[in-house]
């Protein structure tokens, strides 16, 4: 019987597949990848890098469709099963408060989480550099952006799912505004989704190799008896570019600036044709979950190659277990990154 526990609803309709015999990794992929391919529709030549939660009896998305013209912005999607999808044929048109047309001149890699009763949709835009973006919606009907929470330059924007002691949380990674060859992940808080501040150090690159030049948050943390479980992305260099894998670590379930447990080893690196061939070679970029309570389970969305969506699945008990026998977290790490 499990003793890590996922504390949260129950899902089960989640898409899943049971490990592959022989398979001892701690994430396992979905037989069938990719789930969705490339010019799924009009317009759009792929859709990457992408968020989902549960809806209705359903799923529901905001996914960085890559436009014929290179641009990218967000489209919204609904699924049955969560494997096959539809889309809109129209960009996600946001509003300001007023009800007015405000578009980002681009929008890409969204994330999307649930607190309460409302939807918050966060992105990487242009404001005066690459920074992050947000909008509220309650019905994926109307979309209403509300203000820019950094500066520019900053980039994957990650909303806790609940608010701490009170007060809303956002992981984002400062950057700078070209394909950052640096970056750490940093905690900030606000009363209010407006008015952002005590900003706290999480974790930096490691000295492992597969994310020595930059780490970034990735899905909605998962909170579970253990802490929070963020799946997240590191990166390393090569003689032929940047090689994004999938990472995961502990925070605490209280003070989330503190890294309780972080894995030395990835959970998923690139090694099938879909990630190791596409617009950019050798990447799995980590941006939403599912998540059973009752069973457990987890799955897990991940873009490919800035090309194709992924999926890929693992259980609580074993990706916790998983990080904490490889722990490489240091006593920098296991404090409130506060100086």
């Amino acid at each position: 019987m499990s003793t890590v526990k996922i504390i949260g609803g129950s899902r089960p309709n989640l898409p899943w597949q049971d490990r592959p015999a022989g398979c001892e990794a701690p994430v396992w992929r979905y037989t069938e990848n990719p789930v969705i391919r490339r010019n799924p529709i009009p317009g759009v030549a792929r859709v990457f890098n992408s968020a989902v939660v549960p809806y209705g009896e359903g799923y529901i998305g905001v996914f960085r469709g890559e436009q014929t013209d290179g641009i990218p912005h967000i489209y919204l999607g609904r699924s049955g099963d969560g494997i096959r999808w539809e889309f809109d044929r129209e960009m996600i048109p946001f509003v300001d408060e007023n009800g007015e047309p405000f578009m980002p001149s681009y929008a890409y890699d969204p994330r999307l989480v649930k607190i309460k009763d409302t939807y918050y949709v966060i992105w990487c835009q242009d404001a005066y550099g690459a920074a992050l973006g947000m909008a509220k919606t309650t019905d994926f009907k109307t979309f209403t952006r509300l203000e820019n929470p950094f500066l520019p330059f900053n980039r994957n924007g990650v909303l806790f799912p609940r608010k701490i002691g009170g007060k809303y949380m956002l992981l984002s990674r400062p950057s700078d505004s070209g394909h950052t060859p640096f970056g750490d992940i940093y905690l900030s808080e606000s009363p209010d989704l407006t008015y952002w501040g005590r900003h706290r150090h999480v974790m930096g690159r490691a000295s492992q190799w597969w994310e020595n030049v930059k780490v970034g948050g990735g899905a909605a943390p998962i909170e579970t008896s253990e802490g929070w479980l963020l799946i997240y992305h590191g990166v390393t260099g090569t003689c032929n570019g940047f090689v994004y894998s999938i990472g995961g670590a502990i925070l605490d379930r209280d003070e989330p600036s503190r890294v309780l447990y972080r894995s030395g080893d990835f959970l998923l690196t690139p090694e099938e044709w879909y990630e190791e061939r596409g617009f950019v070679p050798n990447v799995c970029f980590p941006c939403a979950t599912l998540q059973d309570a009752d069973t457990g389970r987890i799955a897990i969305y991940y873009g490919a190659a800035d090309t194709y969506v992924g999926l890929a699945f693992t259980d609580v008990e074993t990706v916790v277990r998983f990080i904490k026998e490889h722990d490489t977290a240091d006593q920098s790490d296991r404090e409130p990154g506060r100086r």
